[in-house]
């Protein structure tokens, strides 16, 4: 007869089937010599490792993923020492090599001295918990991409370019680097609409924002869609000659696409037009003013004929 059966109550058979019926498997561990004075048969189906084959808490410990070994076995110990009630989530290792999510549940009881004698506990399996919270993750974060790309096109859109504006703003102003900023419009993409239809003119602004996101050659440059037939580039750590020659390969971009816009007073290919602008923030600065400064260049572009590129010299 086992430690935990000497101490039950003379019905002590109706404890243990309560205990070996439900799904949660029971055990306890002897402090002082770190074995195990009993866990519930529940534990073979869960794991396939027989109850005979949990000797100690080294047994516990090697059963566990390696990712998880060290934090679970170091926080229970520091818990348990500090006669603390605690659980842990983990992956426990199967007979078959697979691995079962594991919830820990532990209670530390205390002799008469108030020293830690004993470890009583639950082991839950998790496992359909956490792939629910893990496709919950998931969806959360595809929600999350979704909610800053533009739903047409595919690529950022006008959310995702007020945050990145707000973080490179901060970094150019701290690190007084110069920041710049394109802003570029699709010509006469109205008679464009209407010369094609609108399917045709979807898929028109899908094949230029792919086009232009080729644009944004380094890691922290930025490509956005603003809003209807207009795009935006952040380019940081940017002075104003390196962003006329991004501006330029957009220009260049939107060529070697050869898309036809036989309503064009540009030409008899889609065009872009482009206004530059380049500054190293300051606190006297503010974003919004610069977006307007860089705006009102584009549309100066437009005015001298479109399909050019309009900077502040």
């Amino acid at each position: 007869m086992t430690d935990i059966e000497d101490r039950m109550e003379p019905d002590s058979a109706v404890y243990k089937t309560l205990l070996e019926s439900t799904k949660a498997i029971p055990w306890k561990i002897d402090w002082k010599t770190m074995t195990f004075a009993y866990i519930g048969p529940q534990i073979e189906s869960l794991l396939g490792w027989t109850p005979a084959s949990w000797i100690s808490a080294q047994d516990w410990a090697e059963r566990m993923h390696p990712e998880d070994r060290d934090w679970v076995v170091n926080f229970c110990v520091s818990q348990s020492k500090a006669g603390t009630d605690h659980e842990a989530d983990y992956r426990a290792l199967t007979k078959d090599g697979e691995y079962v999510w594991i919830r820990d549940v532990v209670h530390v009881v205390r002799d008469e001295n108030g020293e830690v004698d004993s470890l009583i506990g639950f082991m839950f399996d998790i496992s359909e918990r956490k792939k629910t919270e893990d496709k919950l993750l998931r969806l959360q974060k595809e929600l999350e991409d979704l909610s800053f790309k533009d739903g047409l096109t595919g690529v950022s859109n006008r959310r995702m370019f007020d945050s990145i504006l707000e973080l490179e703003w901060a970094n150019a102003r701290r690190n007084n680097q110069p920041l710049s900023l394109i802003m570029l419009d699709i010509d006469f993409f109205k008679q464009y609409n209407d010369h094609y239809g609108h399917i045709q003119g979807d898929e028109c602004l899908k094949r230029v924002s792919q086009a232009l996101s080729l644009a944004a050659t380094r890691a922290r440059d930025f490509f956005a869609r603003y809003g209807g037939e207009e795009f935006v580039l952040v380019l940081p750590e940017t002075d104003e000659e390196a962003a006329l020659v991004v501006a330029e390969r957009c220009r260049k971009l939107i060529f070697k696409e050869q898309i036809p816009h036989a309503k064009s007073e540009a030409g008899q290919l889609l065009t872009i037009s482009l206004g530059v602008g380049t500054l190293v923030p300051t606190h006297q600065d503010e974003p919004i003013r610069f977006i307007e400064e860089v705006d009102r260049r584009l549309y100066q572009a437009k005015e001298k004929g479109r399909n050019c590129i309009v900077n502040g010299t």
